[in-house]
């Protein structure tokens, strides 16, 4: 059997396609859970610049800015593409070229959007890259992002 080199997850939205992408690309803090490890953080606010070359950051109680993610490129409301900026340990990774790749595809489904999340190049993480990707596969991986922007999208539909 192949070693697996990949995380895919799909997820159901309540949202037309385009207040899909939005929740995702606008309000991060809606959904984002930090996977820095950083003590007494305190409230934490996440924004992603929607272009490409932007900054995916979060910014804590105390003011500190970290990033985790550049956007690669992005295509609304269809698709972004990321660098993914953190390391197994909790920890920035500070060259784009050196993080793994997430791909969100955004998919109309009448009147819901099929998220579709596809996380790779997890060797590019060195060789703690295999233990990084099972992590991510696990529940408290993509499976928690993805539950947390449908609970987002339920509270944002009923606006």
């Amino acid at each position: 059997m192949a070693e697996e080199t990949e995380c895919r997850f799909e997820g159901l939205l309540n949202l037309p396609r385009e207040q899909a992408f939005s929740l995702f690309v606008d309000r991060p803090g809606l959904w984002w859970v930090s996977p820095f490890t950083v003590p007494d953080a305190g409230e934490i606010d996440a924004e992603i610049e929607p272009f490409a070359g932007g900054s995916c950051y979060e910014t804590d109680g105390q003011g500190h800015r970290r990033i985790w993610g550049t956007v690669l490129s992005i295509e609304s409301p269809l698709y972004v593409r990321l660098a993914w900026q953190v390391s197994l340990n909790g920890r920035e990774i500070a060259d784009p070229a050196a993080a793994s790749r997430v791909m969100v595809n955004f998919r109309g489904a009448g009147e819901a959007t099929r998220l579709e999340i596809v996380h790779n190049e997890f060797l590019r993480h060195g060789e703690h890259g295999a233990e990084y990707l099972n992590f991510m596969c696990r529940p408290e991986g993509w499976p928690r992002i993805i539950e947390n922007l449908q609970n987002a999208a339920r509270t944002a539909g009923r606006r």
